[in-house]
């Protein structure tokens, strides 16, 4: 499920896809939270999240992308990159991706395959690459 190797860790492609193009960013090496990070070595991890949804969007032309990172249950320094929709449901397009029911997560049917989504997945790993590559210059 591995996108890239970025500087600050890697870009994974979500196990659900019911939000086309959800990713994760996964420190590496692994830390437990953002604050466990040296000032440098944050900001390289903020800048490699904000890339990875830049290549989300470029991709998936999402109306907004959503950027979080929470503690709560997996203690372990991770990013999630949502792009939200259109055409989403209204009670759920302008609330926390988390607001939708556990079920969406969940539904084998939304879950990621290489038929479905495969095509995708290595449009924004191009992309991707090609954003840590203009970085990197």
């Amino acid at each position: 499920m591995v996108l890239a190797r970025m500087q600050s860790g890697y870009a994974v492609i979500g196990d659900t896809q019911f939000l086309p193009g959800y990713c994760v960013l996964l420190a590496y090496p692994k830390v437990n939270a953002l604050e466990d990070l040296r000032i440098a070595d944050r900001n390289q991890y903020l800048a490699d999240m904000a890339r990875l949804g830049q290549a989300v969007a470029d991709v998936c032309h999402p109306w907004r992308m959503n950027y979080a990172i929470y503690g709560n249950s997996d203690e372990f320094l991770h990013a999630h990159v949502v792009p939200r929709y259109i055409w989403e449901p209204e009670e759920r397009r302008h609330r926390p991706v988390w607001h939708y029911p556990t079920e969406m997560w969940r539904m084998p049917t939304l879950q990621y395959t290489e038929a479905l989504h495969g095509a995708m997945r290595t449009n924004i790993t191009q992309r991707l690459e090609k954003l840590i590559e203009e970085y990197d210059r």
